[in-house]
């Protein structure tokens, strides 16, 4: 992951409207798969009164979380060795078998498996999506579809339970893993016909073996926790098999990851108190957020008699303050630079959330409830929104991308874990309390109970012990994971807070940057994006040319610092310079830049071949001279940049090179760095 990737044929530059269409089939992929990490929640209780295994239904869930990770993980590179538009429309069609499976399954263990391959297709989806924003939209544009892509990602996590429980409703739970079929069919081939086909040059360097140790080890733990205490006894050879082997894998792991060309997680990132500190809160935070939105809806349905459309309508108060405090947080944090409050006030929010939650029953009215996933929410997005930004202002800018992949990898394994741990708690209370609520109801059978609908129909003396069993069975799951909220907060005051970047302080502003979508690791296009955006929110009169041009000790005058720059970037870019070419990336008349050109050759800086241009000795030197000035000039307006450190100096080239080629390619006239570059 640590590779500088370098493109080996650019998409050819594609129009406004191909472009808009390449966003569009890239919201679709990246909807689909946000949208079934939670779309299942609100149908859960209808699933399990259909399929049974009621102990395996934080499965469909934790299956699904599980595989996407591991996917995650995996298709980036792969995008790199097959090309991200294969990737993009393979990881289509395997949502489409996954969903395909999901809505025929006739039992629980088939639609766990389901899940698991629906989760596949998402991690591609997610994150070759991010990866096409960034080949194909033109880079001025980035910064505004990615935060719209981030914000449909947020969105779409947050309101699949109401969707979901219109499905159930109003047609069958099956219908939550059909609707996929024909949007992702319309998506894979729109696909085909406009997004530009792009591989690099590099071969990728694929952790294979780290990637399998994790999902091994990952996927025994789990294990261990859902089985303890219900197939089988926590101290059963079993169990404690699965923990030992959960135990060896993950080792295992570390040792791999500190042996490895590439690693999927490198292990010096946890040297840095502030990516140690905010993977566990990202961990907490995940843990919380699909933990809750996973049991809310089956309280909301067994407990208040609701149904399932209603149940997801009433978790918004919960998506309502995540994304106030969200949207507040990361405004604030983009103002003053300040973050480290944040996590510690929403770590300390999301605990009395829990805790408020716990206390709910059948006595709780609608507005008290609603409060309290308020509460909940608010917690959740105080801390979620700036975890991200602050892992990617304290580490090298060689490892920008793999620290962030790092932090949202343990974002949703907490969210994996979450669900499980939910669950487990769960289902440690409900098969006693219910067994003992059965007794008190006598002719009430299994299926009636399980079944909110046919509850709801009951008569009141045989349903309140029946709801009272889920009541308190879902108060305990709550109470026991308001400890894991305190660790949170206590952990969070360890948080260093480092000065943020500027190019950082821009993106702490992005409403869509706070949900930590699944990103690119290419750490190249990260800053190149980060550059880019601090070049656009510069100001005329700070535009630092004459300053750079002094700085750099040459004794050229701006048109021909400008001239020499040109053929420069066109050389590498293309692989020739001519002066019709340099017109026409500028939209003028190739005889306007003839004198401009003619001085050069003139002062000795440029000749010509025929019709093209190349730098002679003086201008090789005089072009080196300024790309320097230029990186000292980035030094003192980002912070944290290392200019002594070869990795950094080579990345922050490669970014201004895919930066000039991208400029090159779009159809509309550069306006700020293509001067400069």
């Amino acid at each position: 992951m640590t590779g500088v990737t370098a493109v080996a044929d650019a998409p050819a530059p594609v129009s406004h409207t191909r472009a808009n269409v390449v966003f569009i089939t890239v919201v679709l992929g990246m909807l689909m798969a946000a949208l079934d990490q939670t779309i299942v929640s609100t149908a859960l209780p209808t699933i399990v009164a259909d399929l049974g295994g009621s102990g395996h239904m934080a499965w469909v869930v934790t299956s699904y979380l599980l595989a996407e990770a591991v996917a995650t993980a995996l298709a980036g590179k792969f995008g790199d060795l097959f090309g991200r538009k294969l990737v993009f429309q393979v990881s289509g069609l395997i949502f489409i078998v996954g969903s395909m499976v999901a809505g025929l399954s006739n039992g629980m263990l088939l639609l766990i498996i389901a899940r698991a391959i629906q989760g596949i297709g998402a991690g591609g989806l997610m994150v070759t999506s991010m990866a096409l924003i960034a080949d194909v939209i033109p880079l001025r544009d980035r910064g505004k579809y990615q935060g719209a892509l981030g914000a449909v990602f947020g969105v779409t996590t947050v309101v699949g339970p109401t969707l979901g429980g219109l499905f159930t409703d109003h047609a069958s739970w099956r219908w939550c893993f059909y609707v996929n079929v024909p949007i992702a069919i319309i998506m894979i081939v729109v696909a085909a016909r406009a997004i530009p086909s792009v591989r690099t040059v590099l071969r990728p360097i694929i952790d294979y073996a780290g990637i399998a140790l994790v999902a091994l080890g990952v996927s025994c733990l789990i294990l261990g926790l859902e089985w303890g205490g219900q197939q089988y006894a926590w101290g059963s050879t079993t169990i404690i098999g699965l923990f030992v082997a959960a135990a060896i894998l993950l080792t295992a792991f570390v040792f791999v990851e500190l042996r490895a060309a590439e690693p999927m997680l490198p292990m010096h990132l946890f040297r840095s108190n502030v990516f140690t500190v905010c993977s566990i809160l990202s961990f907490i935070v995940g843990f919380a957020m699909l933990g809750a939105m996973t049991y809310l809806p089956s309280y909301l349905q067994y407990v208040d008699g609701v149904s399932a459309t209603v149940s997801g309508v009433r978790t918004l108060p919960m998506v309502v303050g995540l994304f106030v405090t969200s949207i507040i947080s990361g405004q604030v944090v983009g103002r003053t630079g300040r973050y480290k409050y944040f996590p510690i006030a929403g770590t300390a929010v999301m605990a009395l959330g829990l805790y408020l939650m716990s206390t709910m029953g059948r006595g709780t009215g609608i507005w008290l409830e609603s409060l309290y996933m308020l509460i909940l929410g608010m917690g959740i997005g105080l801390a979620m929104q700036v975890l991200t930004i602050v892992v990617q202002n304290t580490v090298p800018y060689a490892d920008l991308g793999t620290a962030t992949s790092g932090v949202t990898f343990f974002r949703t394994l907490g969210s994996t874990f979450g669900t499980a741990i939910f669950g487990t708690l769960y289902n440690n209370q409900i098969g006693t309390k219910l067994a003992e609520a059965l007794a008190q109801s006598p002719g009430v059978s299994p299926t009636t109970a399980a079944t909110p609908q046919l509850l709801r129909k009951l008569p009141e003396a045989q349903a309140a012990p029946i709801i009272e069993a889920y009541a308190t069975s879902i108060d305990y799951v709550f109470r026991w994971v308001v400890p894991v909220a305190v660790v949170g907060f206590l952990i969070a005051w360890l948080l260093k807070e480092i000065p943020l970047r500027d190019s950082m302080r821009a993106e702490a502003s992005d409403v869509g940057g706070g949900f930590s979508v699944p990103d690119t690791a290419d750490s190249v296009a990260r800053l190149e994006f980060a550059l880019a955006s601090l070049m656009r929110k510069l100001r005329t009169d700070e535009l630092p040319d004459p300053l750079i041009l002094a700085a750099s000790g040459s004794s050229l005058t701006r048109d021909q610092a400008w001239a020499i720059g040109q053929v420069q970037m066109l050389r590498r870019a293309r692989g020739e310079a001519t002066l019709d070419a340099v017109a026409r990336a500028h939209w003028m008349p190739p005889e306007v830049l003839e004198p401009v050109y003619d001085k050069a050759v003139r002062l000795g800086m440029i000749e010509f071949d025929g019709p093209r241009m190349h730098l002679t000795e003086a201008g090789v030197a005089e072009s080196d001279r300024i790309k320097a000035a230029w990186r000292s000039w980035v030094c003192g307006r980002i912070d944290d940049w290392d200019c002594a450190n070869p990795a950094d100096r080579a990345l922050f080239d490669k970014a201004l090179d895919n930066i000039a080629t991208k400029l090159l390619d779009e159809s509309d006239r550069p306006e700020l760095l293509t001067a400069r570059v």
